[in-house]
C-alpha cells in the first residue's frame, strides 16, 4: 500500500494517523517532492476508476492560472489534463491511497482510508 501526501495537508497527516494506528503496512510518496509521471497518474486514475478532472484541485492559483475550469472533460482532453497534473502536482486531490489489491481511494475521510485497508 503506499499513500501519495502533501505533509502540509491535514487531511493527509490524518490518513496517516490512521493507519499507523491500524498498524498497517505502507509506504509515504510526498508527491510535491516526487513527482508522479504521466503514466503513473494513468495507472492511479485507472486504478481509482476517475478521470484526471476528477482528482484536479480547481482552486488551486496554478489551475486558475491555466484556466482549467473552461477546459473540455472529455476523452479527447484526457491527456492534456493528465499532463497538466504532472506539470503542476499541487493540483492532485489528496490523499490517494493505492491498495494491495490494485484499485485505490481518494483518502479524505476516515471511511475512505478504512475502505482501502479492507481491500
Amino acid at each position: 500500500m503506499e499513500i501519495w501526501i502533501n505533509p502540509a495537508c491535514s487531511k493527509c497527516r490524518s490518513a496517516v494517523t490512521l493507519l499507523d494506528a491500524e498498524g498497517a503496512d505502507y509506504t509515504v510518496r510526498r508527491y510535491l517532492e516526487d513527482v508522479p509521471s504521466e503514466d503513473e497518474i494513468k495507472a492511479v486514475l485507472d486504478r481509482l476508476g476517475l478521470e484526471p478532472w476528477d482528482i484536479t484541485r480547481t482552486q488551486e492559483d496554478a489551475a486558475k492560472a491555466l484556466g482549467l475550469k473552461e477546459w473540455p472533460r472529455d476523452e479527447t482532453s484526457r491527456d492534456r489534463w493528465i499532463a497538466a497534473l504532472a506539470e503542476h502536482p499541487r493540483l492532485i486531490q489528496r490523499p490517494i491511497i493505492t491498495a494491495d489489491d490494485g484499485t485505490a481511494v481518494v483518502a479524505r475521510t476516515d471511511e475512505a482510508v478504512r475502505d482501502a485497508l479492507s481491500r
